[in-house]
This record gives C-alpha cells, structure tokens and sequence, in this order.
C-alpha cells in the first residue's frame, strides 16, 4: 500500500530543493559530511562552504563503530568523530546550530540503527524534527523491518529515505517505491563507499528500472568524485550524493583552507568553476 499521499507537503524542503533543481534543469548535488569530523566547529564552517559552492542537499553523517557500508575514507572519519565524543544527541545538535545559522538547505542525518535504536526511536526522530532535520537514511534497515521508524518518521513530518542497490529485486523497487519519501537513493555498485575512477557500467539500467516504479527523484551515490561522474549522473538521475571525495579534501587542506577548498571543490564539481589545470 503506497504511503505516498501521508507524506508530504510539496513545500518541505526536499521537495522544494528538488523542485528548484528541476526547474533550473540541472542537476542537484547532495554533499555528505561526517558530523564532527574533523571536529564540530569544522562541521559548522563546512556545510555552509559547500552551500555556498553550489550543494542543494547536506547528508550528515552518525558516527558509528561498526559502519557496514563505508570505506576506508568514511570509517576513518567515523572513527575519529566518535574519539572526539560524537553521539546522535551532538549530531541533532548540530542541526540545531546550523539552523540557527540560517542554513536552509535540507539537512538528513545519514547512520545506522543500532545507535538510534539505542537512543530509543521515537524520540531520536522526534528530537531530530524539533533540531530542524528534513529526512533520514539508515543505511542498514530493511524495508521489511522499517514500520517503527517509518511510523517515527510520518508521526513528525520526516521524510525516511530508502536505499535500493543494483541487485535489488523488481519485488524490493516496488516495496520501496511504495514506501519512500523524499527521494530514493540508488547505490551505484554493489560494494561500499569511496572514490572511484568510473561509474559502474549497468547503472543507467538500474536506475531506469527505479524510475520506472516512482515518481521520486533519484538520487546516486557511491564511488562519484570527479565533475564527470557528476555529469554522468545527471544524464540518468536527479542528483548525486558525493562523500568520500569531499573526505579527502578535508584530510588534504590547511586547516585555515579546508573550508574554502570544500567550497571550490562543490563548484567544480558542479560546474560552477573549472578545475585547475
């Protein structure tokens, strides 16, 4: 039974950014931040650097110890934000401050479910909304077992964001699609988080085979880095999630310059300036 009618006013900020988006016939870029990494005042500078360089979308990272789904580039973050004392609780705070910044891009918490589990669900999703939180992604949460959090999530006006991989079964898109708000994300390989040289091959097939079960947006995540993999995506998808490159150039600036590189980086890659040659 599709949920979609309960969900959604077309004027909350997902739908809007991707009303924009789409009006403006480009494509969108979600940019993902590990909360706390390398500390929580650098989150703060950070997700304003890249608004400013041309994200429409900030995914922010929960840190957590056993993160399944990432690579290197990300655990490493996750790690080191979690010696720095990040919670769930930090994270909603965070949102709160960016908020309070005037930050009004759409902000989704991006982490898995035992720490929210942990926190106790319907409160972690109903203190998540008070901070100023749009959507949620828990990346290792079966659509089959979501109800409580879906529940959470349609309870306090959350959209909850579903992820379907390229061996995603025609049965588990139409589950999904009947399920999701906000957008879908369609992994691009079958493997984890970090930068790639080039796009997996069949993924313009996986994603027609998404869009032909919704009327979400998609967007693509996992292994795009480079303003071409950026353009690629856009031939296909909606927009495009980026994340571990975004890591690496935190790790390779001045402390003094890595939110002007995250800004320049979100322009190149979004077309907005060329890279240097």
């Amino acid at each position: 039974m599709s949920a979609q009618p309960r969900y959604a006013p077309a004027h909350g900020r997902i739908e809007s950014a991707f009303a924009r988006m789409k009006a403006e016939n480009r494509t969108g870029f979600v940019a993902f931040l590990t909360v706390g990494y390398p500390d929580v005042e650098s989150t703060l500078r950070f997700v304003p650097a890249l608004i400013e360089g041309g994200a429409d979308l900030i995914e922010l990272g929960v840190p957590f110890s056993d993160p399944l789904a990432e690579g290197p580039t990300i655990q490493h973050s996750s790690y080191h934000a979690l010696q720095q004392g990040v919670t769930p609780r930090v994270c909603l705070d965070v949102v709160a401050k960016l908020r309070q910044l005037r930050v009004e891009a759409p902000l989704v918490p991006m982490g898995y479910y035992n720490p929210m589990l942990a926190y106790g669900l319907e409160s972690f999703v109903s203190d998540a909304a008070s901070a100023g939180v749009d959507g949620l992604i828990v990346v290792d949460l079966p659509p089959e077992e979501s109800t409580p959090v879906r529940e959470a999530c349609l309870a306090n006006d959350v959209r909850l964001i579903y992820l379907l991989a390229p061996t995603s079964t025609e049965q588990r898109i139409k589950l999904v699609a009947s399920m999701a708000a906000g957008f879908i994300y369609c992994v691009s390989v079958t493997g984890v988080t970090g930068a790639r040289d080039e796009l997996a091959p069949g993924l313009e097939r996986f994603v027609d085979r998404v869009r032909a079960q919704t009327h979400l947006p998609i967007a693509v995540g996992f292994g795009i880095s480079q303003a071409e993999h950026f353009q690629a995506v856009g031939q296909i998808a909606d927009a495009a999630v980026i994340g571990s490159a975004i890591i690496d150039e935190i790790d390779k600036s001045d402390p003094s310059q890595q939110a002007a590189r995250l800004r320049e980086y979100a322009e190149v890659v979004t077309g907005q300036r060329r890279a240097a040659t």
